[in-house]
């Protein structure tokens, strides 16, 4: 009955006492929970076999009620040959049989009970379980959390701020400094091209004159 009295002592322990005093929380639930899930199979191991032996034994009561029921009718037929001294030998057997099916009947009263409370054990240890589970759950995402924020807050510590939005600050200005080294190329490029364009433009101008001038001149020596 080891195994009974364990799980009665893991019934009746605080979950939130044992892990208050536990150096590793996470550690302490994964070994309880590991506890309550062997204890659980091995009382519901033990739990089958002593319905079992129940069935064994009310096998037994219910042969022992019909045994005294059969010797009765034995003591009728007796009686009814005249054979009294026969009648009181099946009586004798039939309150022997009785009395035995007394007994075992308390016995099976006694084992429905423990039976009873034994289920409900079992139901209280799965429930355990699942509240353990359920923490266990719970304090791995606090875990995860504390940890991240513990993270940022060493980084912040490390950084100073303004240090930080220094060196934003320079970074900005070399940004600035860079982008108005690209304007000021896109302006000469621009003025480069307009100073071609103008080349472009009077040369076809003095083209255009040039043919102008010999179109009149041609005219001109042409005879009236």
């Amino acid at each position: 009955m080891g195994v009974f009295s364990r799980l009665s002592d893991i019934i009746n322990a605080n979950i939130n006492t044992l892990l208050d005093k536990a150096e590793d929380p996470q550690k302490m639930i994964r070994l309880m929970i590991q506890e309550m899930e062997e204890t659980l199979i091995e009382v519901r191991t033990d739990s089958a076999k002593v319905i079992a032996d129940k069935k064994d034994i009310q096998r037994r009561h219910e042969f022992l009620l019909s045994s005294a029921a059969d010797w009765e009718s034995k003591a009728e037929l007796a009686l009814s040959k005249m054979r009294e001294d026969l009648a009181k030998g099946a009586l004798q057997e039939k309150a022997k049989a009785l009395s035995d099916a007394d007994v075992i009947g308390g016995e099976l009263e006694k084992l429905d009970a423990t039976l009873t409370k034994l289920q409900n054990d079992i139901g209280k240890l799965q429930q355990k379980i699942t509240d353990a589970k359920a923490r266990q759950k719970t304090l791995l995402m606090r875990t995860k959390t504390a940890q991240s924020h513990l993270t940022v807050k060493k980084q912040l510590d490390k950084t100073n701020s303004n240090e930080v939005m220094l060196k934003f600050d320079r970074f900005e200005n070399k940004l600035n400094d860079m982008e108005a080294q690209v304007d000021s190329y896109d302006t000469q490029q621009r003025s480069l091209a307009d100073e071609i364009g103008e080349l472009e433009t009077e040369e076809k101008i003095n083209t255009e004159l040039e043919a102008l001038k010999a179109k009149l001149k041609l005219k001109d020596s042409s005879p009236k």
